[in-house]
């Protein structure tokens, strides 16, 4: 095995009405244009999306959206959302929901600075 060093810095937000900071810790880590990337159903139904969504405006972030993530997300997904993010100079992928959406954000987030097929 090779020697190498990994260092994956990870910041959570917990809390009532925490989603209400979201442009703020864009900002703060550097965000100026988001994709959102959800699923569609509880996240929409609950309001939080659009909380998400208002607290991104306050700060003056701009969004492009990507849902539809289900279960198990297929490549083609994390394809679309890799062109959505290079056509739209997308400099800050955003997980709204779950495992899945989490999964599939980190592909895209990764395949946006590789050229290569992954």
């Amino acid at each position: 095995m090779e020697n190498f060093s990994f260092y994956s810095p990870t910041y959570f937000e917990f809390g009532k009405d925490a989603e209400n900071k979201t442009g703020e810790l864009v900002k703060r880590f550097g965000g100026s244009k988001v994709l959102l990337h959800y699923g569609g159903g509880s996240v929409v139904r609950s309001g939080l999306l659009d909380r998400v969504k208002d607290s991104l405006k306050k700060e003056g972030i701009s969004f492009v959206e990507l849902g539809g993530v289900k279960p198990n997300p297929r490549s083609g997904l994390v394809y679309e959302g890799i062109d959505l993010c290079k056509k739209e100079s997308v400099d800050f992928v955003l997980a709204v929901g779950g495992g899945s959406t989490i999964d599939s954000s980190k592909a895209i987030a990764a395949g946006v600075v590789y050229d290569g097929d992954f």
